[in-house]
Protein backbone atom coordinates (compact mmCIF):
# COMPACT_ATOMS: atom_id res chain seq x y z
CA UNK A 1 0.00 0.00 0.00
CA UNK A 2 3.33 1.84 0.53
CA UNK A 3 4.02 2.11 -3.30
CA UNK A 4 0.59 2.60 -4.30
CA UNK A 5 -0.14 5.56 -1.61
CA UNK A 6 3.68 7.11 -2.96
CA UNK A 7 3.17 8.46 -6.28
CA UNK A 8 -0.61 10.22 -5.49
CA UNK A 9 0.80 12.31 -3.04
CA UNK A 10 -1.96 11.48 -0.57
CA UNK A 11 -0.80 10.13 2.54
CA UNK A 12 -1.34 6.06 3.52
CA UNK A 13 -4.62 6.48 5.95
CA UNK A 14 -6.18 8.31 2.75
CA UNK A 15 -5.22 5.64 0.44
CA UNK A 16 -5.98 2.82 2.53
CA UNK A 17 -9.85 4.38 2.92
CA UNK A 18 -9.91 4.28 -0.80
CA UNK A 19 -8.93 0.69 -1.19
CA UNK A 20 -10.80 -0.25 1.35
CA UNK A 21 -13.90 1.35 -0.21
CA UNK A 22 -12.73 -0.14 -4.02
CA UNK A 23 -12.84 -3.63 -2.62
CA UNK A 24 -16.15 -3.17 -0.93
CA UNK A 25 -17.34 -2.61 -4.19
CA UNK A 26 -15.67 -5.98 -5.82
CA UNK A 27 -13.69 -3.63 -7.57
CA UNK A 28 -10.43 -5.12 -6.08
CA UNK A 29 -8.91 -7.73 -3.90
CA UNK A 30 -6.08 -7.71 -1.27
CA UNK A 31 -4.58 -10.42 0.42
CA UNK A 32 -2.14 -9.59 3.27
CA UNK A 33 1.43 -11.44 4.10
CA UNK A 34 2.97 -10.88 6.80
CA UNK A 35 3.30 -6.85 6.96
CA UNK A 36 2.93 -6.51 2.84
CA UNK A 37 -0.53 -6.18 2.00
CA UNK A 38 -1.36 -6.78 -1.58
CA UNK A 39 -4.01 -5.47 -3.94
CA UNK A 40 -5.23 -6.87 -7.40
CA UNK A 41 -7.45 -5.29 -10.01
CA UNK A 42 -10.53 -7.32 -10.48
CA UNK A 43 -11.25 -6.78 -13.97
CA UNK A 44 -14.58 -8.76 -14.24
CA UNK A 45 -16.21 -6.40 -11.65
CA UNK A 46 -16.17 -3.46 -14.24
CA UNK A 47 -18.10 -6.14 -17.04
CA UNK A 48 -21.66 -4.49 -15.56
CA UNK A 49 -20.43 -0.62 -15.83
CA UNK A 50 -18.77 -1.84 -19.67
CA UNK A 51 -21.74 -3.43 -20.59
CA UNK A 52 -23.78 -0.37 -19.38
CA UNK A 53 -21.42 2.06 -21.67
CA UNK A 54 -21.11 -0.29 -24.47
CA UNK A 55 -25.40 0.13 -24.44
CA UNK A 56 -25.16 3.62 -24.38
CA UNK A 57 -22.62 4.18 -27.40
CA UNK A 58 -25.03 2.39 -29.30
CA UNK A 59 -27.91 4.32 -28.46
CA UNK A 60 -26.40 7.76 -29.06
CA UNK A 61 -24.56 6.27 -32.43
CA UNK A 62 -28.15 5.51 -33.75
CA UNK A 63 -29.17 8.96 -32.53
CA UNK A 64 -26.72 10.50 -33.91
CA UNK A 65 -27.03 8.38 -37.39
CA UNK A 66 -30.39 10.11 -37.03
CA UNK A 67 -29.40 13.09 -36.67
CA UNK A 68 -26.78 13.20 -39.11
CA UNK A 69 -29.57 11.98 -41.76
CA UNK A 70 -31.60 14.56 -40.97
CA UNK A 71 -28.98 17.73 -41.68
CA UNK A 72 -28.45 15.98 -44.74
CA UNK A 73 -31.95 16.01 -45.73
CA UNK A 74 -32.50 19.81 -44.94
CA UNK A 75 -29.12 20.67 -46.42
CA UNK A 76 -30.88 18.68 -49.78
CA UNK A 77 -34.26 20.59 -49.76
CA UNK A 78 -32.17 24.55 -49.26
CA UNK A 79 -30.05 23.36 -52.42
CA UNK A 80 -33.55 22.57 -53.73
Amino acid sequence: MTDLAGPTGLRLPTVMRHLSVLEEAGLIASSKDGRIRTCAIRPEAMEPARAWIDEQRAIWEARLDRLDAFVISMMKEREE
